[in-house]
């Protein structure tokens, strides 16, 4: 036995760095009579992503968008929760938190992380929703502002939220909290006028959506207005220090809770030729997902970046791991039979609230309940367990007929209460 517990083998073994969308459905798809497969993740479960803004605004628990590895991977397949810390393309090495990896062939599948522009105000004050514990904070930090404000009376700013990113993301996360406000907040909170609440969505471009059609973004934009969003565009954020946020124009909006999806970049790993990591600190790839100016490496996902981009979606991370895994399976290094990646464009969808969606399948525009319907069975379909499924499915259910989403919890303070006690603290130490 060596490198961390793995066994030796004739086999050539490929390391994965990442169980995302890309590198677990790249572990499913390798042939195990060919290979020995490595997967490496600082979790032990897969994070379902597209419905992150669920859990942060109390419409799922967090374990039913997760879904152990262990359990999703081939009896073939070894785990390791730990981080990559280094590569060492000339020594087939990853140092990893736990001690060095061999490799014949590594695939980074590492994923995205949120760019801040080199604002460091905004990436210290800031939340971000990239992972399943930044969702659990969003979450506690809302509802711990609410239970201040209804004792605090004379406190209005956190009753509001504002969100930086007119994307997906940023869209979804405005119509989950309006449909909370307009809703079920002031069921629960009877003593807070929720008409001073404020939800506002910044955007810096011109319309929301900007990846999607010019009839999408307007729809989304309507949607929006008429659930109560106030949507800023055509400005960025300058700053936010912990109460207030600044524009470019100069405007200040006071806000104890601040979400930043306005941007990712690559989650890349140390150790490759810097002419490899692109300004976007994605790596480059050709048109085989080999990084370049290496014969052993490949990149899939948001970490890659081809010389004509693809959109950093999870369909195309499993579509690149499909075609990596069909390459690698023609015994390993045999070229010449390699197919070249191409992206197919499946559709892009994104719900703003219940009963409203915007769906773009090739040329089919929907919008509305049957657009949300769509959403709706796309997302079921593409969670990992069937368990997870059916808890979610019952969830929307439940949701749907009540109005109620249930798990309004603080299970633990968001880690921002704590900063803001460090800091009440250091202020004492200082008097």
């Amino acid at each position: 036995m060596n490198d961390l517990g793995i066994p030796e083998t004739f086999q050539k073994r490929i390391v994965i760095i990442g169980g995302g969308f890309g590198g677990l459905k790249l572990s499913e798809l390798l042939s195990p009579s060919l290979f020995q497969i490595v997967l490496l993740d600082k979790n032990n479960y897969h994070n379902f992503q597209p419905l992150l803004y669920q859990v942060a605004t109390g419409g799922l628990e967090a374990e039913s968008i997760a879904y152990p590895l262990r359990k999703s991977l081939g009896k073939n397949v070894f785990f390791r929760m730990m981080d990559a810390e280094i590569i060492f393309p000339e020594k087939n090495l990853v140092q990893t938190s736990a001690g060095n990896l061999s490799y014949d062939f590594l695939v980074i599948a590492s994923g995205s992380k949120p760019n801040f522009y080199g604002i460091k105000s905004i990436e210290k004050n800031s939340f971000t929703l990239k992972s399943v514990p930044d969702a659990l904070d969003i979450r506690s930090w809302l509802f711990q502002n609410l239970e201040t404000a209804a004792y605090e009376k004379e406190i209005v700013e956190p009753l509001s939220v504002v969100i930086a990113g007119g994307g997906p993301t940023g869209v979804e996360v405005a119509g989950a909290l309006a449909d909370m406000k307009n809703h079920i907040l002031p069921r629960d909170y009877r003593e807070l006028n929720f008409r001073l609440a404020k939800i506002y969505l910044i955007e810096a471009g011109e319309r929301l959506l900007g990846a999607m059609s010019i009839k999408s973004s307007e729809h989304a934009y309507n949607y929006l207005r008429t659930m109560g969003v106030e949507i800023i565009l055509k400005q960025s954020v300058k700053s936010f220090d912990g109460n207030e946020v600044l524009l470019s124009d100069g405007r200040i909006i006071h806000t104890k809770i601040f979400l930043w999806n306005a941007g990712v970049i690559g989650n890349f790993i140390p150790g490759l030729k810097e002419e490899c990591i692109l300004k976007n600190q994605r790596i480059a790839v050709d048109a085989y997902n080999k990084v370049s100016g290496y014969t052993n490496i490949f990149a899939i996902g948001d970490a890659a970046c081809a010389e004509q981009p693809h959109p950093m979606l999870a369909p195309a991370a499993i579509q690149q791991a499909k075609n990596l895994a069909h390459n690698l399976n023609l015994s390993g290094a045999n070229h010449a039979q390699w197919k070249k990646f191409q992206y197919t464009d499946k559709g892009v969808l994104a719900t703003v609230g219940r009963n409203k969606a915007v769906s773009e399948i090739k040329n089919i525009k929907l919008y509305g309940f049957i657009a949300w319907l769509i959403w709706v069975f796309v997302h079921l379909m593409a969670l990992v367990g069937f368990r997870n499924r059916v808890i979610v499915f019952t969830n929307w259910v439940i949701n749907y007929f009540s109005y109620n989403s249930a798990i309004r919890l603080i299970i633990h303070p968001a880690k921002k209460i704590i900063v803001a006690r460090e800091k009440a603290e250091a202020g004492k130490e200082v008097q």
